[in-house]
């Protein structure tokens, strides 16, 4: 039988684990991160899918440089762990100490795949909170920048991967956003193709419901935030703008995570939704189908919120870098994202 002495000592230990294991949910996103300037450090990660093809690396080093920052390898960077890129703790570890490092400015993963998720529990959001610095990723790092926001209170970014395409329009949003501190308004980009055309073929407007609104912006990859609804990882949703966009699944399964969403409550709180790209999103061949479109517009139409479909956001070449948890005003009949106020300090 333990001591009160001894006792008291594993209460306190567990207790100082709990939380950074179980951290309490429910924080408004009320830090800022730093902006970037030349010269400022770069702690590149795999909180994912493994990144073990050197030449990606190099390739990521090179974009990085090309901004005129400075790289600076994860020590797990190249782990693997099956499909992992290494073990939970030694992932959620790279990225707690590159938040305690003061040289690093920014947080920025090789690339998505499938992990971010599992290591959510053993980051350390105190420490997070206490030293505020950009996290930027798209597709996977959903769950990573949405479950930061939600447990440090810092403004991440939906933005680029390093494996990105890192052409002139994606690093221009990101310039003004991260290096500027400029408050973008973000509308649907107008693809190459369509430069000499009489009309517009790609990423057209079609608004759901008509109107204007206003909230905190959140949002990203809807597999993932299927995932991490019900978790203490998703962020307040209480009168938020929620956008979302996937890649590579079949109609019936978006319309089964749109409902997941709707039976978990989420619809019922957001003051406008946006549906960005669904790149190949196809009916099954075994059934019947629904278009993308019904699935959508089913949904989201009786809500009665602001609501539109097909903004440039997902998996494109050009990916725009979004703040998370910033407030935000919207237009769904322009198909508008206004910042409100810059998102770096």
């Amino acid at each position: 039988m333990l001591s009160r002495r001894a006792f008291l000592k594993t209460a306190a230990a567990t207790a100082a684990l709990s939380a950074i294991a179980h951290p309490k949910p429910g924080l408004a996103a009320t830090a800022k991160p730093t902006r970037l300037q030349p010269g400022a450090v770069v702690g590149l990660i795999s909180p994912a899918s493994a990144t073990f093809v050197r030449e990606d690396v190099e390739i990521v080093m090179d974009a990085v440089r090309g901004l005129g920052l400075v790289p600076r390898l994860a020590p797990h960077l190249f782990d693997r762990y099956g499909y992992l890129a290494g073990q939970d703790q030694d992932r959620a570890e790279d990225v707690n100490q590159f938040f305690a490092d003061p040289e690093v400015a920014m947080l920025l993963p090789i690339r998505g795949g499938w992990g971010s998720g599992r290591m959510l529990p053993y980051l350390n959001y105190d420490l997070i909170r206490q030293n505020p610095k950009i996290l930027v990723g798209f597709s996977d790092i959903t769950a990573l920048i949405l479950g930061v926001s939600a447990q440090s209170g810092l403004v991440t970014f939906h933005g680029p991967n390093g494996l990105s395409g890192w052409r002139t329009a994606q690093t221009d949003f990101f310039r003004r956003v991260l290096f500027n501190a400029e408050r973008v308004t973000f509308e649907n980009l107008v693809d190459g193709d369509d430069g000499d055309r009489l009309m517009q073929t790609r990423y057209r407007l079609q608004t759901i419901t008509p109107g204007q609104a206003q909230g905190k912006l959140i949002g990203g990859n809807l597999s993932v935030i299927s995932g991490i609804v019900g978790s203490p990882y998703m962020p307040d949703l209480e009168g938020a703008i929620l956008f979302l966009e996937d890649i590579g699944e079949n109609i019936y399964r978006i319309d089964r995570m749109i409902t997941h969403l709707k039976l978990a409550g989420v619809f019922d709180r957001l003051s406008g939704l946006i549906f960005g790209q669904c790149t190949n999103c196809t009916p099954d061949e075994s059934y019947g189908s629904l278009t993308l479109e019904e699935v959508i517009w089913g949904h989201i139409q009786p809500l009665g919120i602001p609501a539109w479909y097909g903004a440039t956001i997902g998996h494109l070449e050009t990916i725009l870098t979004l703040p998370i948890g910033l407030e935000v005003a919207i237009d769904a009949d322009r198909g508008t994202i206004e910042m409100l106020e810059a998102a770096v300090v």
